[in-house]
């Protein structure tokens, strides 16, 4: 099901989603993670599939997307497991993407490399505020039981 809306949110929004200038509204779900762990895969797996319908770059940017959506929603189970304050699940919506994205980006493109990611980190930041924003709202309505305070 989770597959299903990152794709419908990426097709729907697919204009601002790819390139050097992106702001891909779907990785807000990542945020998901932090409530649900094992969404860790199917993350990844949303967005490999979301770079091979939509993305075009091939398959470096399909595997690449991939280990990139796999690596941030493991980082926000960590902050969920080791009690770390919730905004800090924006940390790795942000930086992972850019920096991920970045290595193979700037040379299909054609753009330096610090281009690249300033403009991804950029543009991660509504989807990395969105994320956050489920979090508090998964606990503050109790659809998950966690040990917090809001």
């Amino acid at each position: 099901m989770v597959i299903a809306a990152y794709l419908a949110i990426i097709f729907f929004t697919a204009g601002i989603s790819f390139g050097a200038y992106q702001i891909r509204i779907a990785t807000a779900l990542y945020a998901l993670a932090y409530c649900f762990p094992f969404l860790v895969i199917p993350m990844g797996i949303a967005n490999f599939f979301a770079n091979l319908l939509f993305g075009g770059l091939g398959i470096i940017d399909m595997i690449g997307g991939s280990l990139v959506g796999m690596i941030v929603t493991f980082l926000l189970v960590q902050i969920k497991i080791r009690t770390l304050p919730i905004w800090f699940a924006f940390f790795p919506i942000v930086l992972v993407p850019a920096l991920g994205v970045g290595l193979w980006l700037a040379p299909l493109l054609h753009i330096p490399y610090t281009a690249v990611v300033s403009s991804i980190a950029i543009g991660q930041i509504i989807p990395a505020g969105i994320g956050v924003f489920f979090i508090h709202t998964f606990i503050r309505y109790k659809y998950i039981f966690i040990k917090e305070n809001i």
